[in-house]
């Protein structure tokens, strides 16, 4: 099980770009730590489960703006 420990300031979209290489694993990171979902901006010392990435990741544009 992979972890992250937030920095004062940490945003959801940020964590997920840079653990997991991409924002549109934002939603699976919030719903793995739901005790911290009411934060925007987390503070210090939070200690978050990283979500398993799935390869590919999760589409960001809905399926008919797709370019494949």
């Amino acid at each position: 099980m992979r972890t992250y420990t937030t920095s004062q300031g940490d945003m959801w979209d940020g964590i997920a770009y840079e653990q997991m290489g991409d924002v549109s694993y934002t939603d699976a990171l919030m719903n793995r730590n739901q005790a911290y979902r009411e934060y925007y901006t987390l503070p210090a010392g939070v200690v978050l489960i990283l979500p398993e990435p799935v390869t590919p990741p999760p589409a960001s544009l809905p399926p008919w703006k797709q370019v494949n």
